[in-house]
């Protein structure tokens, strides 16, 4: 199949109907007048075909024959036959669904253009779905569409992994070492916490302002989260150059503008990976660069405790955290904006709108059993990461050992991620990783309860280790099924979706925990026990929600959406 853009006042060579021959004349006539009233170039698609007039007797005696009838073009999306083209120039695909794509541009077919089919096949929404990305002249005036990948992607992905480990670590600044850093601000634990809740709940603020960024591309959320990790490293500076104390307000606000950051790194993989990566690397480029962050969170729970031994030491530890954050987001705003051709069928596929996405989400069964205990799961993350400290320190442990702990809790989880993201990247077994993943996780938080209370490091590091493989396993399965599942609704809406609910959850449970702690006249005092069982309750109760995905005869509605359309595009333009 081959490509080419003609001038409107050109009549295309090749008219595609399924109008009897009588009136072929007509339409003829009328495609030349629809071409020359045109405001924009028209662009035809021109199927080349050596044995074009004997496929012309055979449609001609198919249309005479009333035992035959033409193809369905709106056939239904989970259906494993290939969809027919669709009836007369001007149509156009929008993943597995047709959709009329005639002058699109103008405000006359805004008006009556068919809204895009939901997911379960209902419509949602209006207008015309978003084109695809423009990648130039070249692809399509070129006489074969030709996908490759390019060296260049590393750079942005390596970029997008310094940012989430820069950003994650900006978080947990304080709360390893929250003893030293309320002395040296002059404040209670409690309020040190709330600077890691903050962090949370700027996520929560900006996230629509992420979707719409995102929806231009992977390099506008980059340049904007290196500003604001820029300012806002150096703002908390600001209040903590004094040895002598600092300024709580202004770290907070420093601290609120690194929230402010996170949202547009943290679900901008699977945009980025859709962009420039094809379906066999995916996953793995999405584990890498999702998975730097709680990698930053790690690194901030092992080195921050090391650097702050004592209050005095809160200036000189703010001041490294923003050195290292300034070195690795300079280079944010070098990164390039998209490839110069497409890698696959799928990163030329027009997609649904920013409204009519959030539609279609809305209206899935599927992805609310996967989104649900995906944020549930991340909030219990972002909980456990910011109150480690104060889990383990009543039973004994110091800060360096619950520091290990942390660091334990990541590192073995992005080992076994680094094993699995590829194996699933070939295999696309996505549901059942998921469904094996999540019980493991239940097990694991049911388990903790009673982990601090040994006062010996091996059980807490055992079943943080595997708490830690489950649960980074689990998340770049999750997102890229929450993509395969939602196609053609454009990546960053479920990832921006899925990370918003998970750190808007991580606050509420660090609020809520911090007020289950226990009092001074406890054994031992102020100790979190209450805290570990709610989270521990709660990681049980939703495990059978991900595990009903594709029962009661909903089997269709589980199938990878994009992994099919790649695969039928591909065909189709190998014909």
């Amino acid at each position: 199949m081959h490509f080419s853009r003609r001038s409107k006042r050109q009549t295309p060579e090749v008219s595609v109907g399924t109008n009897n021959n009588n009136n072929n004349d007509n339409n003829n006539n009328n495609n030349n007048n629809n071409n020359n009233n045109n405001t924009a170039d028209a662009l035809t698609i021109e199927a080349h075909d050596d044995d074009a007039e004997g496929k012309d007797k055979e449609k001609e005696k198919d249309r005479d024959d009333p035992d035959k009838k033409a193809p369905n073009p709106t056939s239904p999306p989970d259906s494993d036959m290939p969809n027919p083209a669709p009836p007369g120039p001007g149509f156009g695909k929008l993943g597995d669904y047709d959709y009329d794509l005639r002058d699109a541009d103008s405000s006359a077919s805004r008006d009556h253009a068919g809204a895009p089919r939901g997911l379960d096949g209902m419509r949602v929404g209006g207008g015309v779905a978003d084109a695809a990305p423009d990648y130039g002249d070249s692809v399509l005036e070129g006489t074969t569409v030709e996908y490759r990948t390019y060296k260049r992607r590393w750079f942005g992905l390596a970029q997008l992994t310094l940012l989430n480990i820069i950003v994650s670590w900006d978080w947990l600044t304080f709360a390893p070492v929250a003893s030293n850093a309320a002395a040296y601000y002059g404040v209670s634990e409690s309020a040190i916490n709330w600077l890691s809740t903050a962090f949370l709940f700027s996520f929560v603020f900006i996230f629509p302002v992420t979707i719409r960024i995102l929806h231009f591309g992977p390099k506008p959320a980059f340049a904007t989260a290196a500003a604001l990790i820029l300012v806002g490293n150096w703002v908390r500076y600001g209040g903590s150059h004094a040895r002598a104390g600092g300024s709580y307000g202004v770290v907070m606000f420093g601290q609120i503008l690194t929230g402010l950051a996170q949202p547009f790194v943290l679900a901008a993989p699977t945009r980025y990976s859709d962009l420039w990566f094809t379906d066999r690397g995916r996953v793995a480029a999405t584990a890498l660069t999702s998975l730097a962050n709680p990698l930053g969170a790690a690194l901030g729970q092992l080195i921050v405790p090391f650097w702050v031994t004592s209050p005095g030491d809160m200036s000189p530890g703010v001041l490294w955290v923003a050195v290292i954050s300034t070195v690795a987001a300079l280079p944010a705003f070098f990164v390039p904006a998209r490839p110069p051709t497409p890698v696959a069928p799928s990163s030329q596929t027009a997609k649904l709108g920013i409204r009519e996405s959030v539609a279609a989400v809305g209206s899935s069964l599927e992805l609310w059993l996967i989104l649900i205990p995906y944020a549930i799961y991340v909030g219990f993350f972002n909980s456990i990461s910011s109150l480690l400290n104060q889990i383990m320190g009543p039973y004994g442990f110091s800060d360096e050992e619950a520091g290990i702990a942390g660091a334990l809790l990541i590192v073995v989880g992005l080992v076994v991620s680094a094993v699995t993201s590829p194996v699933l990247d070939r295999t696309k077994k996505f549901l059942p990783a998921v469904k094996v993943a999540i019980p493991v996780i239940a097990l694991c938080y049911l388990a903790f309860v009673w982990m601090p209370e040994t006062r010996a490091v091996a059980g807490p590091y055992v079943v943080l280790a595997v708490l830690g493989a489950a649960s980074f396993s689990l998340v770049p399965v999750a997102l890229e099924l929450l993509i395969e599942l939602s196609h053609p609704v454009s990546p960053e809406v479920t990832s921006t979706i899925a990370w918003a609910g998970g750190q808007a959850l991580g606050a509420v449970f660090i609020i809520v925990s911090d007020a289950l702690q226990a009092g001074a006249a406890a054994d031992p005092p102020r100790n979190m026990k209450n805290a570990l069982v709610f989270q521990a309750v709660i990681a049980m109760v939703i495990v059978p929600l991900p595990l009903c995905l594709g029962l009661f005869g909903r089997s269709d509605k589980v199938s990878l959406r994009r992994v099919r359309s790649d695969t039928r595009r591909t065909q189709q333009e190998n014909l």
